[in-house]
């Protein structure tokens, strides 16, 4: 007995069909084409944008600069009658309004606006574009709004591209055959074959409609071209643009004449270099991240010349140029990679390979390092290890899976060919195509330390190089290194961006470090296990230690100044003796407020960078510490307003660099918790870049400090750390419900002026 045959649709379902699968057609159609739209509104939404930019310049400029400009004699004289004093006033008069002016006939309209329009010609080609942050300006939010839109148009043609051009060019293919089911007459003449081809088309396009629903493409075309036509409300627009601020200008970037410094964008390498590198090609479809214009350079540059040193300064994105070189590779049908770098930043590296591409990442180090290189070498991906884990394996370990690409991170730590690590980087790197050393040290202050980084790539080049190239400058240097070093500087390239760059450094506790931290689980203190990190006798054991000293070291010799924070005393004490000779003073509760000021002024007028150290309570209010660029924060706070307060001690109103925020934090710990319930993370960028009083109350709105938020970050840590063994990371530690087990929490909070 054969199964029953599926009824056929009557003419009526088969017309809604129909009609359904060409609304839907219609409506991808215009999501494919919504990035190309959603491109000409950013072009019309910066004109106008720039346009107010241009006039804003043109009212300083004076009224009688028009004589300079122009061979025709002007009548200023009226102008001034008048009370116009500025070229803006001019070029918003108009011809109208400028013919209404006594003494001012059409003729002279004429000229005046010419000439204005040469002055207005000259401010537009010299002008760096910058998005302020000015919610209340219409035509700023307008911009905003319209790259917003583009973000994500193109995002949701990235996501559902390939489905979406399946489903027309299927709807096209069997359209005219659903026609004739859904016309009674035209079904009434059908038969055979072609009857049944018709009611298979139905099918089909039923088919293609389930599955865009099902999928969440019909709902997100809808979403996405909705807002062709309606862009995102202001206030959704400016939150995402504060967040995401790089991708909003990497949109921007590749879409209008923005003003870049292109020449330094591009470090300054030889015209003939820079077109090598623009041509070469570079697949991102393997990133989830957005580069900015001059990440794309360096990703390029390192592929076009493949044995290199990047050396942009820190804050830059090194790290995130790299994983595109490698996400390009992979793209490209490369099966290996490998990641050398200090173990300070392993963990960093594990998670922003995690976050920004799709490739699979090996953490060869811990007791699972066997098994993880065992993995790399089987399933291919990329493999993180430590200089000394590399040292320990042994080379050979490595280069036997032929990895497509090395990455050297910290590439100073190999300095000294003679080292051991050095060796074991050297004869890797002379097995592998693609080298990447990133290093943020300026490398013309220490040639002979670059020619023994250039002898692992270009052995050629290193030879050429001596100290005179050094002692000539940086641009004579640059010039003789080219073909494998690029470097840009923040202010060169970060113009535009408010200036703050937050990055947060991820360590994993050593064996001091972390059984200082298990014995403040066990003790059930929950300040104990904040400052456990530095819980040290020696600077070495503490990995949060050893990385701001990474990190002071490098903003010092890039010619910045440091600013360091910390709740607890005995942690300022323990990061200003790791600092050593860097560190001023540390200021602590103790000090008394003249003496804090005498300080902070031998911070300012130091000729050579140095480092603050500082309580957050005492540096974070009420002083200026603006010479500081870089700001180090070595736990989280239990209010995001409090390290908001401390950051703008030096993101404030007069601070002309790029302020550069580092968070240190420790990965399956109490600094996890904090993050995970406050949402510092967003919250805190909010609390940085917007000045107004609602983002006060949301920063301040939770305070962990409370006993029982306290108890339950307690509780959860120890469940992880002794109770239940099938806890192995913060995530899967409950932080709320009944308490572990009946013991005491240290919850209170402590006062930071009061040795520890």
């Amino acid at each position: 007995m054969t199964a029953p045959r599926a009824a056929l649709p009557d003419v009526a379902t088969a017309r809604a069909v129909v009609a359904g699968a060409d609304a839907l057609a219609a409506l991808l159609a215009t999501l494919s084409a919504a990035p190309g739209t959603a491109r000409e509104q950013v072009r019309a939404a910066f004109g106008d944008s720039r346009e107010e930019k241009v006039l804003a310049r043109l009212d300083t400029v004076d009224v009688a600069t028009l004589r300079d400009v122009t061979r025709e004699r002007l009548r200023l004289g009226a102008l001034a009658d008048a009370g116009v004093r500025t070229v803006g006033e001019v070029a918003r008069l108009g011809r109208d309004g400028l013919e209404k002016v006594p003494g001012i006939g059409p003729q002279t309209a004429t000229h005046l606006l010419a000439a204005a329009e040469q002055v207005a010609r000259a401010v537009r080609e010299s002008l760096r574009f910058r998005i302020d942050l000015t919610p209340t300006d219409p035509v700023a939010t307008a911009l905003v709004q319209a790259l917003h839109t583009l973000d994500q148009a193109d995002a949701a043609v990235a996501r559902y591209g390939d489905q979406v051009r399946g489903t027309l060019a299927e709807h096209e293919r069997v359209r005219d055959d659903a026609l004739v089911a859904a016309s009674g007459p035209r079904r009434l003449l059908a038969w055979g074959e072609r009857r049944r081809r018709a009611f298979d088309a139905v099918t089909t396009l039923a088919g293609l409609a389930e599955r865009a629903r099902a999928t969440g493409l019909a709902e997100e075309a809808r979403r996405v071209t909705a807002l062709l036509a309606e862009p995102a409300r202001p206030y959704d627009a400016w939150e995402d643009f504060r967040r995401r601020s790089a991708a909003y200008y990497a949109l921007l970037d590749g879409v209008a004449p923005t003003g870049r410094d292109l020449a330094a964008a591009e470090g300054h390498l030889p015209a003939e270099l820079v077109d090598r590198v623009q041509t070469q090609a570079l697949d991102e479809t393997l990133l989830r991240v957005s580069l900015r214009g001059y990440q794309a350079f360096g990703a390029r540059f390192a592929l076009a010349q493949r044995r290199v040193v990047l050396g942009d300064e820190m804050g830059l994105g090194k790290t995130v140029q790299a994983i595109a070189v490698l996400a390009h590779l992979v793209a490209r049908g490369a099966t290996h990679a490998l990641v050398v770098c200090p173990a300070s930043v392993l963990e960093n590296w594990v998670r922003e390979l995690r976050a920004h591409a799709d490739l699979a990442v090996h953490a060869v180090h811990g007791e699972d390092r066997d098994a993880a290189a065992r993995a790399w070498h089987s399933q291919g991906g990329v493999a993180v290890v430590t200089f000394a884990g590399l040292r320990r394996a042994g080379h050979e370990t490595f280069a036997a899976a032929a990895p497509a690409a090395l990455v050297v991170d910290e590439a100073h730590y190999v300095k000294n060919p003679l080292a051991k690590r050095s060796v074991a980087v050297a004869a890797l790197a002379a097995t592998t195509g693609h080298v990447v050393l990133l290093t943020g040290t300026p490398m013309e202050n220490h040639v002979a330390e670059f020619r023994a980084l250039l002898g692992y790539l270009q052995p050629a080049l290193a030879a050429r190089l001596d100290p005179a190239h050094g002692a000539a400058g940086p641009e004579t240097f640059r010039r003789a290194v080219a073909p494998a070093y690029l470097r840009r500087n923040a202010e060169d390239v970060l113009e535009e961006l408010p200036e703050l760059v937050q990055v947060d450094e991820w360590e994993r506790f050593g064996p001091v470090d972390g059984a200082a931290y298990r014995e403040a689980v066990a003790a059930g203190s929950f300040m104990a296990m904040r400052r456990a990190a530095f819980a040290v006798e020696h600077a070495q054991d503490s990995a949060k230690l050893r990385r701001l000293v990474e990190i002071a070291r490098e903003a010092t010799e890039n010619g910045r100044k440091v600013v360091v924070f910390s709740f607890f005393r005995d942690v300022v004490d323990a990061a200003a003796r790791a600092l050593g000779d860097l560190a001023l003073p540390p200021l602590t509760g103790s000090v008394p407020a003249r003496t804090r000021q005498a300080v902070v002024d031998d911070f300012t007028a130091a000729e050579v960078p140095r480092v603050l150290v500082s309580q957050i309570d005492v540096g974070g209010v009420g002083l200026n510490l603006q010479a500081a660029s870089v700001v180090v924060l070595c736990e989280p706070q239990t209010k995001p307003t409090t390290e908001a307060q401390a950051v703008a001690r030096a993101h404030r109103m007069g601070q002309v660099e790029t302020v550069q925020v580092h968070r240190l934090l420790t990965a399956d710990s109490v600094d996890e918790h904090l993050l995970r319930l406050l949402g510092t993370k967003a919250r805190l960028f909010d609390a940085y870049a917007r000045r107004s009083a609602l983002a006060e109350e949301l920063a301040g709105a939770v305070d962990v400090s409370e006993a029982s938020l306290a108890r339950a970050v307690v509780d959860a840590e120890r469940a992880r750390l002794f109770v239940d063994p099938a806890v192995t990371s913060v995530e899967d530690a409950p932080v709320e419900g009944a308490p572990v087990e009946d013991a005491p929490v240290d919850d209170a909070p402590r006062d930071p002026s009061r040795p520890t």
